[in-house]
């Protein structure tokens, strides 16, 4: 799983059977430090609750039209679900 934060939404003009209701929203994907990687893409949201400022981690290619009720929409980018905190470790001794 990947994590990003949702920056924005988006409204199709055009939905795809099977996407109907689902919230399109625009994620900028984060490297494991929160810092901005690649270009921002278009998610779907599986969960339907994430908005914009949520931290959230998600599924790409395959593993997000599988997220999907009914499996293989044609997304690209799909919400698993929203983020509470992330703590990073150094491997080191605790």
């Amino acid at each position: 799983m990947k994590l990003g934060r949702i920056i924005g939404t988006l409204t199709p003009a055009v939905v795809y059977d099977g996407l109907e209701g689902v919230p399109m929203l625009v994620m900028q994907p984060l490297d494991k430090h929160q810092q901005p990687i690649k270009s921002p893409v278009i998610a779907a949201d599986s969960t339907r609750m994430a908005g914009p400022g949520e931290l959230v981690y998600y599924e790409s290619s395959r593993e997000a039209a599988l997220l999907m009720d009914p499996w293989f929409v044609p997304v690209d980018h799909a919400v698993v679900g929203i983020v509470d905190d992330v703590q990073l470790y150094d491997g080191g001794e605790q």
